[in-house]
């Protein structure tokens, strides 16, 4: 049993836990690489980190941030699947954004020093479809990540019907 880093907290878990005893996050299986996975398997889902609602949280007491906080997270949602990435937004009215790993064009990663600190970042995905094709994420913990999850995705081959 291998101990991991919680990409929401940073504690230990274990890889057979499925979640974090400190923050509750859901903790997702590793797909080890001589397993090779469905092509609509979700590989990775992001929400953005409770640390970019800090001054939110911080007057809960209030209750209106706590819940302005609540509902701002759970409407955004990030999901990484093999060779593609949905980005969703919106709790009445939804947007959803799919972009295709071969279609990405850059992954830029903004962190200020305070985001450094608890590891969370500003994700901008940018796509070779139009010019304005490009989906920014704030408050994403473990930005590096993410992005090396995506860039590993881009350099897999691609399989098809016709390989199989």
């Amino acid at each position: 049993m291998a101990l991991i880093q919680c990409p929401e907290c940073g504690q230990q878990v274990s890889t057979s836990a499925q979640a974090c005893p400190a923050c509750g996050f859901p903790v997702a299986e590793k797909v080890s690489p001589q397993e090779p996975a469905a092509s609509g398997e979700l590989l990775l889902e992001v929400r953005p980190s409770w640390w970019t609602y800090f001054w939110l949280l911080l007057f809960f007491w209030l209750l209106i941030p706590l819940v302005i906080a609540c509902i701002k997270r759970s409407s955004t949602i990030l999901r990484v699947y093999r060779g593609r990435i949905t980005l969703e937004r919106g709790i009445f009215s939804k947007c959803y954004r799919e972009f295709f790993v071969r279609d990405i064009r850059s992954i830029d990663i903004d962190q200020s020093f305070l985001a450094r600190i608890v590891n969370i970042g500003n994700l901008t995905i940018s796509t070779a479809a139009t010019q304005d094709a490009s989906e920014h994420m704030e408050g994403v913990p473990g930005p590096h990540k993410i992005r090396d999850l995506i860039i590993a995705q881009r350099q897999e081959p691609q399989t098809t019907k016709a390989d199989e």
